[in-house]
């Protein structure tokens, strides 16, 4: 007796029951293996983009620090100006390897787009800012000459957005200022690619800016402490310290909560999933009671009955977590996009990080649920006595 064969052929005798049963798996094995992928990529795109800052703790005009290094993060404007004399002051602790200066401004061009879009303009220092930036690479061209010259380097989405490249001649709108792009960066993933890169003190010419900034990155050294580094800041007038790895860890908090909800909803789906099991099984133990009678009485023993029922679930719990696991790399960009809609910041990069130890975790969580839940249906089909059995067939 094949018990691999009559498993098979069993389940196909209610078709409809069977893929409802296992379209329910489906779904809880997509729903699992898409949150875990979620937060694996969430974690490392947001490690990512704070490594690719190039520096820990960042420096800004009064008032809310986290929107500020949110701004910072995804390529916004800075939210307050301050005076430009604090790159001395941050200089004279002895914890300090490197500062950079940056002024940002965002410019509405009404020309761009239907409706017409703001473009970044980030004052940076030549001397300081490509050091803490090393992933950068230029597709063409390079840095500007010195921090005064009315000069460009764009960003891989912004010279595609301007068409611009080396040589060509850009105006800046509203202030009609016109800079030559000197550097096209290659696409780094970062918020870096839609930027348009000026030497700071043309940008404060340009926008009348003299003398401020909006945002100073500080890297300071390995054996430094940071945290008596951080409160030492704290004491400067005007200024807001924004720890990145403070910003990392608030955020993640916030995923995290709102990730123990949606685990919670998987998990509810699990648990209905299962019990779809349960019934579809169980029922088809009902059914074939006199069948089940049948061959025990040719010489099958509760174990063979057992092995067989067991293995139906099996065969299901399988099918339904395959169909999952390929659902969720079908629908994972469209996934990220929803979260990149509804989270008020995504990191860059793929946000949904599916491998084979997420899909290997997810498969086994669902298969192994539905061998417990397949426990219960084999064992009662395993007590089912023959001659009852047949009895209650006839009667019928």
């Amino acid at each position: 007796m094949n018990i691999y064969s009559i498993a098979y052929k069993n389940l196909l005798r209610k078709k409809t029951r069977t893929a409802l049963t296992a379209g329910g798996i489906m779904l809880s094995t997509w729903v699992l293996a898409t949150l875990l992928g979620f937060n694996r990529g969430y974690q490392q795109g947001l490690n990512r983009d704070i490594d690719n800052m190039g520096f820990q703790v960042l420096l800004t005009a009064k008032g809310c620090p986290y929107e500020a290094a949110t701004l910072m993060l995804k390529g916004g404007t800075g939210l307050r100006y301050m005076a430009a004399d604090v790159v001395k002051t941050v200089y004279k602790n002895a914890e300090v390897e490197k500062v950079t200066p940056m002024l940002m401004q965002g410019v509405f061009d009404p020309n761009k787009g239907e409706n017409g879009a703001v473009a970044a303009y980030l004052g940076v220092d030549a001397d300081t800012f490509p050091a803490m930036k090393p992933y950068l690479e230029f597709k063409q061209g390079g840095w500007f000459r010195d921090n005064a010259a009315y000069e460009a380097v764009l960003g891989y989405e912004a010279a595609e957005l301007e068409t611009r490249e080396v040589g060509d001649k850009m105006l800046i709108p509203g202030v009609d200022k016109e800079i030559k792009v000197v550097g096209v960066l290659k696409r780094s993933g970062t918020q870096d690619d839609g930027t348009i890169f000026l030497p700071i003190a043309a940008v404060q010419k340009i926008f009348a800016k003299q003398g401020k900034l909006t945002g100073l990155g500080i890297k300071v050294k390995k054996d430094a402490d940071l945290t008596a580094f951080e409160n030492k800041l704290y004491d400067l007038p005007d200024v807001q310290v924004v720890s990145m790895a403070q910003v990392k860890t608030t955020i993640m908090n916030l995923v995290n909560s709102a990730r123990v909800i949606v685990m919670g909803i998987a998990g509810i789906a699990l648990i209905i999933a299962m019990a779809g099991v349960i019934n579809t099984i169980l029922m088809s133990v009902m059914e074939r009671y006199a069948e089940i009678g049948i061959l025990k009485s040719m010489g099958a023993m509760p174990l063979d009955v057992f092995k067989m029922i067991w293995l139906e679930t099996a065969i299901l719990c399988a099918l339904g977590g395959a169909a999952g696991i390929g659902l969720a790399f079908t629908t994972a960009r469209l996934a990220e996009a929803g979260v990149r809609y509804f989270l008020p910041y995504a990191p860059n990069g793929a946000l949904i990080a599916l491998d084979g130890g997420i899909t290997a975790f997810s498969f086994a969580l669902i298969l192994g649920g539905g061998l417990l839940s397949g426990v219960y249906p084999a064992w009662r089909a395993a007590r089912v006595r023959p001659l009852e059995a047949i009895r209650i067939e006839g009667e019928q």
